[in-house]
């Protein structure tokens, strides 16, 4: 049994999280039971760039998951470079608690982009409706708010993250997500890197 804790940003995030975590343990990792504690939420900013407050969640994280469990950060890239922020977030943690094992993913540039990357199959999902015409997968990890994307398609409703992140966590197709986003892509390949340690 892995414990798996994760750190995130947002409460979407802190919801949506779990509900694709399990699904990736079903789809990628059905030897491993992995239990998924609940997220603990960060503000990003803070987390980054205060160390003692990036310590202090750390060791939180490290005492939650146990010996043998994983710790996930999670965060949006925004603007940032993912390549250079997350190894940069990966070595700092490493020397936090070098004695859990770790893993970054930075979504690339929001968790929404991974919903944009297997948008065909969210059609229908609260509310939301696939076009062909700028809906292309292929500009997932370019489009700059994501989560006004989604909004656009989903009629008078809106988007709104606690309500429809865990919606679509559940529902949309991984496969697509895999295929279409190099940061969900980086997401599954940790995720058996860290349950499979």
């Amino acid at each position: 049994m892995v414990q798996v804790v994760s750190i995130v940003e947002g409460d979407g995030e802190a919801q949506a999280l779990p509900v694709l975590l399990r699904r990736l343990n079903s789809w990628l990792t059905q030897d491993v039971f992995a239990t998924i504690q609940p997220p603990i939420r960060v503000h990003r900013d803070r987390f980054i760039r205060r160390e003692e407050e990036f310590e202090r969640i750390l060791q939180l994280a490290a005492k939650k998951c146990f010996d043998g469990g994983w710790i996930l950060i999670l965060l949006d890239a925004d603007d940032d470079c993912p390549v250079r922020l997350s190894a940069d977030l990966l070595d700092r943690a490493r020397r936090v608690v070098p004695h859990r094992a770790i893993s970054v993913v930075l979504a690339n540039r929001e968790f929404e982009g991974w919903f944009l990357a297997a948008a065909r199959s969210l059609d229908g999902c609260r509310g939301f409706a696939w076009r062909e015409e700028g809906d292309a997968p292929n500009d997932s990890e370019t489009v700059r708010n994501a989560k006004g994307r989604l909004a656009e398609r989903m009629g008078g409703a809106g988007y709104h993250e606690t309500l429809d992140q865990p919606k679509f966590a559940h529902a949309f197709d991984l496969q697509m997500a895999v295929d279409n986003s190099r940061s969900f892509k980086k997401l599954c390949d940790e995720w058996i890197r860290g349950v499979k340690q």
